[in-house]
C-alpha cells in the first residue's frame, strides 16, 4: 500500500459527513461546479456554484445573433 492510500480517511461512518454534502450538491446542480477543500487530509468545506444559462435570443429571421 502506497503512503497516499494509507493516509486516505475512511469513507465510512461519521468522517463521511462530507461525501453526503458532496453528493447532495451533485444531485441538485445542473450547471456549475463543486469544490473540496482539504486541510492536513482532512475535507473542512465543501462549496457548490450554480450557474444560470440562458438561451441566445433569435433574430426575427430565425437566426442567432451572432455569425
Amino acid at each position: 500500500m502506497d503512503s497516499n492510500t494509507s493516509n486516505r480517511s475512511d469513507l465510512s461512518g461519521p468522517r463521511a459527513d462530507w461525501l453526503e454534502v458532496v453528493l447532495e450538491k451533485l444531485a441538485n446542480l445542473r450547471f456549475g461546479s463543486v469544490q473540496i477543500t482539504v486541510h492536513d487530509g482532512q475535507v473542512v468545506q465543501v462549496e457548490s456554484t450554480e450557474k444560470t444559462r440562458f438561451l441566445a435570443a433569435s433574430r426575427e429571421d430565425g437566426r442567432s445573433k451572432r455569425p
